[in-house]
């Protein structure tokens, strides 16, 4: 009998301990994160309540969570989703979870800095919903602080400036868009040159930005920074759209499915057509069009297979930047011309292919391979009849181009103890195959009359890097290393002989950024890194040039900072020291090197929700940016901005309307080196109103709603007229668009 007991007794006390072990198994849970129409959620954020375990889901929407035990709460959300919660049971342990989220609109109160990889691009989300961009120069103002200017006709590529640089076309700011990249390297008129006009804007899914040379995955003229655009994948609805504007505007755009959007595979495409003739006295004569196509298919472990095409093709008619003294005796007016014989035309054909894929190892693998034909021609003139007193000083840049790449990412996380590594690392190559790049002096865009650059291009840019992120506690530490090669070659067709001239350069830059979490409301950064910019291949080839790729030195110090539910502020101040400020002037042919330069300023943003319909930003910048090789003031930098204040209010769904007031602002700038000449800052004011009934959307659109007079973009040039003896230096300006009102009819279906 006691015997008995005995053995029950010890039953019952292997029963309590066995149940308590299971209670207390420490495993890993993994699943999936989808939408509505059951298609990948990416950078959706898994946190286990209990034990504080957290990862992001995947660009398949997969995720793998360990430190998990029963009993423990599991938490999954993203910006613009409902919020999901459940308990890990038994079960839990041997199932692939597959988690549903429900669309909603974001609310500023649900953005946890803490929780989130990237603040800051999240804050960009939000802007990008609350205030969607509907015409494709609105595209880059998303990137807070970027200004951008245009001053030829609607299809040249805008001015940029960010971070005390005038970026001319691109030449310290990358671009890219699904993994292509935007830039043109040893570009007919300037090196960079970044048109992002083939971008239809309602097609815009999120946009990745970063300012400063701090990430590994980012190379080629990263120094002020860049910005990588991702496309939908797959649209909810049908849509057409019809806007009829001021000076003869028409825009349409149609979104069609192509296939019933499903898990396994999804397609759409999108066309849109411009054209409008501008304020000008010469009509612009703008015409653009695009076309696009998306799909994707969804493969067996959520595998993605993502294949897009577009085409695009513009041209235009423009009056040129005007001196300023022609308008002030009243000889032209503001929207009056020199030489209205400008312009030019523009095409380019995009083929990509993505590959997202799971391994066996946990890891993930991203990788594109993509080809662009690229077609260019542009007319200007610049200095009038300085340099030709009989014909004139137009110039034609044209160039043909192919662009041929692949670029590959695998990342992967590994977890000891509480401190967790995640590393990702890659290889990449871009060719580019550049004919006939030509710079001409012409006349009335018809007769040649000298040809002073002629030749092909071959530059080849191979890359790879490695980053690493310890996770541990409160921070994150993120050591990275880049290495580019570079190969150049070019032929000018005006030798008489036959000659490749050739030149290859490596480079190798590290990163190290460290961030901390001081509680889910507040992160503070320090970031560093070692950027540059590859010059035109014809100028390093020809040229003794003292950097062939010269580098730029970064440090951010800042922090994201969440005082109330509905208050975000952000500020980031910085430091930038480059090597060489070589500028290729593609309207001459020429070098400009203006030696070593340091920049540092100050980046502020606010975004508060005044009520969950009525959303405010603003983002302010103060910059000083002085070259090191000249004397005091002469030391400036032309047409670096120094101070510029962007900002709006927006609501959405009040009554069926919704809308807002958008401001941007930048100061006076020098123009010059000495700050004798002062290129003008200015004010402008845009607003929008829509009304959505049923399946109709209504909406009118003003831009410089206060009709500012306004310069876009300003130079100092020296010109000399037909009727002058002697050149004058002085502003040039393309004027800015006066009060400009379009209405826009949209119907989804």
């Amino acid at each position: 009998m006691k015997t008995e007991k005995f053995i029950t007794l010890i039953s019952f006390i292997l029963i309590i301990f066995y149940g308590e072990a299971q209670q207390n198994e420490i495993f890993l849970i993994n699943g999936e994160i989808i939408n509505q129409n059951k298609l990948p959620i990416a950078d959706a954020y898994i946190y286990n309540l209990s034990s504080q375990s957290h990862t992001h889901s995947s660009s398949n929407g997969l995720f793998k969570l360990a430190n998990c035990s029963l009993g423990d709460t599991i938490q999954v959300g993203i910006l613009g989703y409902k919020t999901q919660k459940f308990t890990l049971v038994k079960e839990d342990a041997y199932k692939k979870h597959t988690i549903t989220l429900e669309e909603k609109t974001v609310q500023l109160d649900e953005l946890v800095i803490g929780k989130i990889k990237n603040p800051l691009n999240s804050i960009v989300a939000i802007d990008l919903q609350t205030t969607p961009v509907n015409n494709s120069q609105e595209i880059m103002r998303k990137v807070p602080g970027l200004i951008i200017g245009q001053h030829a006709g609607g299809g040249k590529a805008e001015q940029i400036f960010l971070r005390g640089f005038d970026v001319d076309h691109g030449t310290d700011v990358s671009l890219k868009v699904d993994g292509m990249p935007v830039n043109m390297v040893s570009h007919a008129h300037g090196q960079g040159y970044s048109d992002l006009h083939f971008l239809i804007p309602e097609t815009i899914q999120k946009i990745e930005f970063g300012k400063g040379p701090y990430y590994a995955n980012q190379g080629n003229f990263n120094t002020a920074g860049y910005a990588d655009f991702s496309t939908k994948n797959s649209i909810d609805k049908n849509n057409i759209s019809v806007s009829f504007g001021y000076f003869n505007t028409l825009r349409t755009l149609g979104m069609f499915n192509l296939t019933e959007s499903s898990k396994k595979n999804s397609a759409y495409m999108a066309i849109e057509y411009i054209e409008s003739d501008g304020p000008f006295e010469s009509p612009q004569n703008f015409n653009r069009i695009n076309l696009f196509a998306k799909y994707r298919a969804i493969l067996e472990n959520s595998d993605q297979i993502i294949l897009t095409a577009s085409h695009f093709t513009s041209d235009w008619d423009a009056s040129g930047q005007i001196p300023q003294r022609e308008v002030d005796n009243g000889n032209i007016t503001r929207f009056g011309a020199i030489d209205d014989t400008e312009g030019g035309e523009t095409s380019r054909s995009n083929f990509n292919i993505q590959l997202l894929k799971t391994l066996k190892d946990g890891g993930g693998l991203t990788a594109n391979a993509y080809i662009s034909n690229y077609n260019f021609d542009l007319f200007s003139n610049f200095t009038f009849f300085l340099e030709d007193p009989v014909n004139g000083d137009q110039i034609r840049q044209t160039e043909q181009r192919n662009i041929y790449g692949f670029n590959t990412n695998y990342s992967n996380k590994k977890y000891f103890g509480t401190t967790s590594i995640k590393y990702n690392h890659g290889i990449g190559i871009r060719f580019d195959d550049i004919n006939n790049i030509e710079l001409s002096k012409t006349k009335s865009r018809n007769e040649t009359l000298q040809q002073i650059q002629l030749g092909d291009v071959n530059q080849t840019n191979f890359y790879t890097f490695f980053n690493a992120s310890f996770n541990t506690g409160k921070f994150e530490i993120s050591p990275g290393l880049r290495l580019d090669y570079f190969k150049f070659l070019y032929n000018n067709k005006l030798e008489t002989n036959y000659q490749t001239l050739s030149k290859s350069k490596t480079i190798v830059n590290p990163k190290l950024n460290v961030s901390y979490n001081a509680n889910d409301n507040l992160q503070v950064f320090i970031k560093s890194g070692i950027g540059f910019h590859s010059n035109d291949a014809r100028v390093i080839l020809q040229e003794d040039t003292r950097k062939l790729l010269p580098r730029a030195y970064g440090l951010d110090i800042g922090g994201v900072w969440k005082p109330s539910k509905k208050l975000i502020l952000n500020s980031t101040l910085w430091y930038l020291l480059s090597e060489e400020e070589l500028v290729y002037v593609g309207d001459a042919g020429i070098i400009e090197p203006s030696g070593k330069s340091r920049r540092y300023g100050l980046d502020f943003g606010a975004r508060y929700q005044l009520s969950p319909k009525i959303y405010f930003d603003s983002d302010l910048t103060l910059t000083t940016a002085r070259s090191l090789e000249a004397i005091s003031g002469e030391d400036y930098i032309p047409l670096a901005p120094d101070f510029t204040l962007t900002g709006g209010i927006s609501f959405n769904d009040i009554q069926n309307f919704s809308g807002g007031l958008q401001f941007r602002y930048i100061d006076n700038r020098p123009a010059n080196e000495d700050n004798s000449i002062i290129a003008e800052g200015y004010f402008v004011s845009d607003f929008n109103l829509n009304y959505s009934i049923n399946n109709f959307t209504i909406g009118i659109s003003i831009e410089n709603i206060f009709d500012t007079e306004w310069n876009e973009t300003q130079f100092a040039t020296n010109s000399q007229l037909s009727n002058e003896t002697v050149p004058v230096e002085e502003i040039h300006f393309t004027p800015g668009t006066p009060f400009n009102a379009k209405a826009t009819i949209t119907y989804k279906f």
